[in-house]
């Protein structure tokens, strides 16, 4: 950690989150046409917006995906299946538990059930969109290997485009919550699908024309500023309309962080432990822990809006998956980093 840092932004990530809580809040409040003007420029139940600034951060992150890496994909596949079970076959549905299990039991007394359904659901839509881009920074930090990252990111962003609606349909059902399942696979097409692809041609033709050098070192980092300016515009949009919400529930944002910090520290360690008992090399248990346990939330506020609305108790429970994530992961790295000597070395 000494050798390696993170990046201003995303180490006061967490900062900068609270503050467009608190700016958004006083907007909504004391500025309540701007929400209701806001509202009004949605199309399909998508909010015009949102759905601009969630592009601006989504495809500079498919731009780091290198597809042709999937040919690398059979060596070491013990991470690989460590990642992909985790990811898909697990976390989804312990998210689902975690969140019901505190949000609707011992919480019960602090949230309305009705309320407690949509934190919920918001939970749900976390757990089934793992990380495609922050797990690089995580990977960086914790000295894991960058080639086995790009694979394990990519084969995630291709299961994201067949799994993620067909989960989280199952999981809201479960919850008996009505979803509109053209909005929920038209968000998939917007958010996941749309950015993916564009994110793949540019990066063949750039790279063709330009080189890899000039492609992620000028073209990709005219994104760098546009990529933070969205996240946080977008978060001070949503908590404009959370306002109310949070006044009368002050306590919301901490209940709702709870299961979102259990889930985070008991993916990484069921991914980062069996990945010890398998014997996989440090250098790839490290990533393979870091990918289940950060989750694309980009992705889920992204859906959220566009299912439930930015005033929704869904939606507020994305944006707290953003105010937790970077402390928490942070922690990971230092635990990984200090487990280090306990896996076998990269050959």
């Amino acid at each position: 950690m000494s050798e390696k840092k993170i990046g201003f932004f995303a180490r006061y990530l967490s900062i900068w989150v609270a503050a467009c809580i608190v700016l958004g809040v006083a907007v909504g409040i004391i500025f309540p046409q701007v929400p209701a003007t806001l509202g009004q420029w949605e199309y399909a139940r998508v909010s015009i917006p949102v759905a601009v600034l969630i592009w601006l951060m989504i495809y500079p992150m498919m731009l780091k995906v290198d597809f042709k890496s999937l040919v690398n994909a059979g060596k070491k596949p013990k991470g690989l299946v460590v990642t992909l079970v985790i990811n898909w076959l697990i976390k989804p549905f312990t998210m689902y538990l975690i969140a019901w299990l505190f949000l609707k039991v011992i919480f019960r007394a602090f949230i309305p059930d009705t309320l407690a359904t949509e934190y919920i659901a918001g939970a749900v839509l976390l757990g089934a969109a793992p990380c495609t881009a922050m797990v690089f920074v995580w990977s960086y930090l914790s000295d894991g290997d960058p080639g086995y990252t790009v694979v394990q990111v990519a084969v995630n962003d291709l299961i994201i485009l067949v799994a993620f609606a067909p989960i989280v349909a199952l999981l809201l059902g479960v919850s008996n919550v009505t979803v509109p399942m053209d909005t929920l696979f038209m968000s998939v097409v917007l958010f996941v699908v749309i950015p993916l692809a564009a994110g793949f041609i540019t990066r063949t033709v750039l790279l063709k024309n330009h080189g890899k050098e000039w492609f992620e070192n000028v073209f990709c980092a005219k994104f760098d500023g546009i990529t933070e300016a969205g996240l946080l515009l977008t978060l001070v949009i949503i908590f404009s309309f959370q306002g109310e919400t949070i006044l009368q529930n002050p306590l919301a944002i901490v209940l709702i962080a709870v299961p979102l910090i259990i889930q985070t520290y008991f993916i990484f360690f069921l991914g980062f432990g069996w990945s010890r008992l398998w014997k996989v090399p440090y250098q790839v248990a490290a990533p393979s822990g870091m990918i289940g346990a950060s989750n694309f939330f980009e992705l889920a506020v992204a859906v959220s809006v566009s299912l439930f609305g930015l005033s929704s108790g869904a939606t507020l429970a994305t944006v707290v998956g953003v105010l937790v994530e970077v402390p928490v992961m942070l922690s990971l790295v230092k635990i990984a980093l200090r487990s280090r000597s306990s896996y076998p070395a990269l050959n």
